[in-house]
């Protein structure tokens, strides 16, 4: 799994200034049910994941598909995507520190945290060549089952 953190640029700042719109926003508390909680997105954008540097890769929106608000318990969180396309997946966490990844299982991305701290999750859902429907899976397991 290729997975980076990023402390916040000029290129982050400019997503952050955005992110106000995004397209849906959701909180959760540690314990959430039902578990896992999914949302339909379309990958892609106008802007180039790249330029926030590490491993971030793909399109992406100017403002993030959806926003978490979760308040933990210091348990873990995890996010993931599926799609019949290749998608990636940019998430500003509450440390204000950009976590990347691409291709976790297959072509899906997918990022967790053992012990997720409370706050809110900017988060968009890339694409690598052309936009796809996509699902969006929060949860306090596994994404992909291992």
């Amino acid at each position: 799994m290729k997975s980076v953190f990023l402390i916040v640029g000029a290129t982050a700042l400019a997503l952050c200034a955005s992110s106000v719109s995004a397209q849906q926003t959701v909180s959760l508390s540690a314990g959430f049910v039902p578990d896992p909680v999914t949302f339909e997105v379309v990958s892609g954008g106008s802007n180039d994941a790249s330029d926030l540097g590490g491993s971030c890769v793909g399109a992406i929106a100017s403002s993030p598909d959806v926003v978490v608000n979760y308040r933990s318990n210091g348990g873990p969180l995890s996010f993931g995507v599926y799609s019949d396309g290749d998608t990636t997946l940019v998430i500003n966490g509450p440390d204000g520190r950009y976590y990347c990844n691409d291709d976790a299982q297959g072509l899906n991305p997918g990022f967790g945290w053992d012990s997720a701290p409370s706050g809110r999750y900017d988060i968009w859902v890339g694409a690598i060549g052309r936009p796809v429907s996509s699902t969006l899976v929060v949860t306090e397991g596994s994404v992909f089952g291992d």
